[in-house]
Parts: structure tokens; C-alpha cells; sequence
């Protein structure tokens, strides 16, 4: 079950291959680890650590938001039931601990993405039973703190955990804002695919957000905007989303309203302050500046 949660095996157990991650997280963990003077080798502990929560809050994401479909095929609950999945995610999570705690100053930084990843998906939980509209609605301020525990904060581990790694411990905690900046502008990225994106690329399918009445960064700056769109989309999340039409209607109510181009804008001012700090800390990071230009392009 973790072979196919990894995109290693298909549900049977035979081998298969194309079907794991983007390896964004173990990416910027070995090329932060080469930034700052060691290897690409040295930074692996902390790659596959962070790669292997990746794939527990997966597995653990998936149940919580009844996806059903992950990368092109069955999610590991939808293949294996409920309680195999929850076990195999607490299964990638004790190996991830295990390959660091021969390195107390990148194990911190696991830790500490741990706790903001919880708390996170907490938040993340919670808003969903609040309102769209009043004093209770959800803030884009609100949004964007949950965005860096939940997403932001690992892949803040996985540059901070490099830079350990690599031998530079001292830049751990400006690695650390690297990440958590590239976190909020990828999930960003990630809710924008979820309204507009095309499922035979993300693997998910479209509109899947707006259905739950879960809220995005898009869709609240659409409802933050002073147009009669907004005061439309309002209504109609409100009242609930009823059938496709409904749902494809407010998708458009949204990109009407600005939630779109907002979302996109906020997600570029994160990435911007991520290369910033680069280009301060490590100005001869030209590959993992790379890396982070490509998670950029991600958004248009």
C-alpha cells in the first residue's frame, strides 16, 4: 500500500512507474543542500523525510476531503478502504521521522512542519462549517496563515532540512521563509487548478471545491470584490451549489469578479518574496532558482 501510495506499484502490487508526485519537496531539499555547498547526496535524509510525510498527508487529505481519484487513478482509500489507508500513512509518517533522527538540527525543522501541517488542515477543516458571508466569513488574512502551515511549512522543511544537510545549519531559518513562501504560492496555484484547471492533467476532477463549499483563495477574493458579480456568487454559495450548472456558473461568477487574477496576483508576490531572500542568502542558487521560476509558471 505505501509502493502505490508512492506511484510505485498499481493496486495489485505490481510495479508501475509515472504515477508518483512532481518530487517538488525532495527537489528543493537536495538542491538547497548544493546551494550551500555540500551534495546533492547529502541533503537526501532530508528529501525522502519530507516526501514521505508528503505522501501520509495524502493519504490522509484524501479521506478527509472524499477525493476520490489522486494522480490519475484510485486514491489509496478508494483502492485498499478507509482503515488500511489511515495505517499506511502512519506508516510513511514513522519512516519519514526515522530517516532524520540522526540529524537533531533538520529534525527540528520536520518537527516544526509537522505541527503547522496539522494545525493547518485543522484550520483548513474548520472553515468549511463557516460562513461565506458576515462576521464569521473566512478572511484572505485567515486563508493565507492556514496556506503556510498547512502546505507552506513543508516545503519550508524540506529547504531548511537542505541547508542542515549541506552543512549550513545557520541558514536554516531563511530557508525555512524560502519554503513557506513557495508553499502558499503552490497551493495558490493548486485551488486556481481546482476551479479551472483540466482534470486529464491534475488528475482531479474539476469544480471538486467549489462542491464541497470549500473555500479558496479565489473564490474569497472574488466575494471581497465590489462587483456584481460578487454579490451574485454571495448569493448563490449561500443558498448552496446545486447540480453542474450551478457549480460551473459560479466558477465563472468567480474569474467575472477578479478571484482569479487576485489569486494569481498574491500567489506572484509570494513567489517574490521567496527569490528574494535567494538572491540575498544565495545569489549562486541558480538551480533551485530555477526551481522556484518553474513553480512560478505553474501559475499562469
Amino acid at each position: 500500500m505505501s509502493a502505490y501510495a508512492l506511484g510505485w506499484s498499481d493496486a495489485d502490487g505490481r510495479p508501475d512507474t509515472g504515477l508518483g508526485g512532481k518530487g517538488v519537496r525532495p527537489a528543493i531539499a537536495m538542491l538547497a543542500a548544493e546551494a550551500v555547498g555540500g551534495t546533492a547526496e547529502s541533503g537526501l535524509p532530508g528529501a525522502v523525510a519530507v516526501e514521505l510525510v508528503h505522501a501520509f498527508s495524502l493519504a490522509h487529505d484524501d479521506i478527509i476531503d472524499h477525493d476520490e481519484r489522486r494522480r490519475h487513478r484510485d486514491a489509496l482509500w478508494k483502492a485498499y478502504g478507509v482503515g488500511p489507508a489511515l495505517v499506511t500513512g502512519d506508516a510513511l509518517l514513522a519512516l519519514a521521522v526515522s530517516r532524520l533522527v540522526g540529524f537533531p538540527e533538520a529534525m527540528r525543522y520536520l518537527s516544526a512542519a509537522l505541527i503547522e501541517l496539522v494545525n493547518g488542515q485543522t484550520a483548513d477543516m474548520a472553515f468549511e462549517n463557516r460562513p461565506w458571508r458576515g462576521a464569521r466569513a473566512v478572511t484572505i488574512d485567515e486563508y493565507t496563515a492556514m496556506v503556510a502551515g498547512k502546505t507552506g511549512s513543508l516545503l519550508g522543511a524540506a529547504a531548511a532540512t537542505g541547508a542542515c544537510l549541506g552543512g549550513a545549519p545557520e541558514l536554516g531559518e531563511r530557508m525555512w521563509e524560502v519554503g513557506r513562501d513557495l508553499g502558499v504560492a503552490f497551493q495558490i496555484a493548486d485551488d486556481m487548478l481546482g476551479i479551472w484547471g483540466d482534470p486529464h492533467v491534475t488528475g482531479k476532477p474539476v469544480y471538486n471545491d467549489l462542491r464541497r463549499d470549500k473555500k479558496t483563495i479565489p473564490v474569497l477574493a472574488a466575494l471581497a470584490a465590489d462587483h456584481p458579480a460578487a454579490r451574485t456568487l454571495s448569493a448563490m454559495l449561500s443558498d448552496g451549489l446545486s447540480g453542474e450548472d450551478a457549480v460551473r456558473h459560479a466558477a465563472r461568477l468567480v474569474e467575472e469578479a477578479g478571484g482569479r487574477a487576485a489569486a494569481q496576483a498574491l500567489a506572484e508576490r509570494h513567489v517574490t518574496a521567496a527569490l528574494a531572500v535567494l538572491d540575498e542568502c544565495l545569489p549562486e542558487a541558480t538551480e533551485l532558482r530555477a526551481l522556484c521560476d518553474s513553480l512560478a509558471n505553474r501559475i499562469h
